[in-house]
């Protein structure tokens, strides 16, 4: 077995650095547009949900029951595929069986503790945190115990869950691995091990997380100018988020959705608020890509307010920049959020019209 290494710092938190580290312990993580704009395309399905991947022998036979159980019900919460959560567990502390100091009890040299092998200041400060406070952490309560221990397995592998979703996660998680712990030889090792632990032999990721959708989404736009406007925006998953942010290294909700437009040569609002109004309304059902979904989320925010935005790709996705702790900017679903205040058209706005007629005459 080898010997146990810190890992991972990272910087959390609006105003200061909250350390990140974890500690290797195992030897194995419409209304229409008019016609001018362009001709209409078939949408394809290019943005399903992935199936809950099948375990292989192999992960039958190594990884125990209850911590098998706990993989698939944590990667199915927090959209996170289990056979990376697994093979991170493996990686760390052999799904803590590992009797190395820190998995159990106590904590290592490093002051890594628990299954999952978090620090304690990354954990919330100490290693059981009251879920009743305000955690600054990945302190989570898998166990409904309302306590964040982090050597219960159940809830130091919904922390791991969360965390790897933050740094990006399903769509991005070769991204998401290498924040845990900043080696790319880890990352392979735990992709390897991952692909044993599924039926089959695949890292399972989002469809729309794969590049290969991106084309087939811009050949279906409805016109030329949503195909410039989505290829611009497709472009830019994976690049992280920023508060005000217009490109071209981090965008923030409008500002991804102003620099698309500005790539297709159109000027719109450029903040949340802005863009709201800014469009002609669109029913539920008949959006299409190109179009603006608004949030009532964000502070000071109402349903007659949204204060967050994403750009519909196709049916029931969209491309957004959420926020700084929810990953780097990706295509989600939308159809299940329950705060949708409704969607807009900002191609339908006169004055987008007019500079669609000079377009044109360029």
């Amino acid at each position: 077995m080898n010997l146990s290494r810190t890992r991972v710092a990272l910087a959390l938190g609006a105003a200061g650095a909250v350390l990140l580290a974890l500690v290797i312990v195992s030897p194995m993580l419409m209304t229409s547009i008019p016609s001018f704009i362009g001709n209409g395309g078939q949408q394809p399905d290019c943005g399903s949900e992935a199936k809950a991947q099948e375990a292989s022998d192999s992960a039958a036979s190594d990884i125990p029951p209850d911590y098998l159980e706990l993989y698939k019900k944590n990667g199915e919460k927090l959209g996170v595929q289990w056979t990376i959560l697994a093979a991170v567990g493996k990686r760390e502390t052999d799904h803590g069986r590992s009797d190395l100091p820190g998995v159990k009890s106590g904590t290592n040299y490093a002051g890594a503790a628990g299954p999952m092998q978090f620090l304690i200041s990354t954990w919330g400060g100490k290693a059981k945190v009251p879920m009743s406070s305000q955690v600054n952490g990945y302190a989570s309560d898998g166990d409904g115990d309302g306590i964040g221990d982090i050597y219960n397995p159940a809830d130091a592998i919904l922390g791991a869950a969360k965390m790897l979703k933050r740094n990006g996660a399903p769509e991005n998680v070769r991204r998401a691995l290498f924040v845990y712990n900043r080696a790319w030889w880890y990352v392979d090792q735990v992709e390897e091990i991952a692909r044993r632990y599924a039926r089959s032999g695949e890292v399972q990721e989002p469809p729309e997380a794969d590049g290969a959708c991106d084309d087939p989404l811009v050949e279906a736009a409805p016109s030329e100018v949503v195909g410039k406007i989505l290829a611009f925006a497709l472009k830019q998953r994976g690049k992280p988020y920023l508060w005000g942010g217009t490109g071209p290294d981090a965008f923030d909700c409008s500002g991804i959705i102003y620099a698309a437009y500005q790539a297709a040569g159109l000027h719109i609002p450029r903040t949340t608020f802005q863009q709201w109004p800014y469009g002609v309304k669109v029913s539920q059902g008949d959006e299409q890509p190109g179009d603006l979904v608004f949030f009532n989320a964000g502070p000071g925010t109402s349903p007659d307010n949204p204060g967050h935005v994403g750009m519909v790709v196709s049916k029931g996705k969209m491309i957004e920049a959420r926020c700084r702790l929810c990953g780097p900017i990706k295509v989600t679903a939308y159809e299940s959020r329950t705060n949708i205040v409704g969607f807009t058209r900002p191609l339908q706005n006169p004055d987008t019209l007019e500079q669609l007629k000079k377009l044109r005459t360029l």
